[in-house]
């Protein structure tokens, strides 16, 4: 029973962020028209997005693909805390590194270009 509550989680999270998506969606085509009843956009996004979440729902492959998805994850080791500062120092200095560099490259090719063309 354990999994099947993420399973469970999951499709609920997936139909409200496709219901927020089709009603900004429905909003937005059907204010190229006229303005729109808020009331029936919303209507007819949660409507679309509940049709297409319990369709996902209802589909064995689905269901399955979730559930593998969720054993999965279950296997993931994550970093510690010492880990992920010691990754992020080092991103932070790699990122430092490449923008002297780009910014020497932009100086020097500023220079060519303005000999070239000035």
């Amino acid at each position: 029973m354990g999994e099947r509550k993420y399973v469970q989680l999951m499709f609920i999270v997936g139909g409200m962020i496709l219901a927020y998506v089709l009603v900004m969606s429905t909003d937005w085509v059907w204010g190229y028209f006229q303005k729109p009843p808020q009331l029936y956009v919303n209507g007819v996004g949660i409507g679309m997005a509940m049709i297409a979440t319990f369709m996902v729902w209802r589909h064995r492959s689905t269901q399955q693909s979730a559930s593998e998805t969720v054993s999965e994850l279950r296997k993931v080791t994550w970093p510690t805390r010492k880990e992920t500062s010691q990754a992020t120092v080092v991103v932070i200095i790699t990122v430092i590194i490449a923008a002297i560099f780009l910014q020497i490259f932009d100086a020097i090719w500023s220079r060519v270009t303005g000999y070239i063309l000035g």
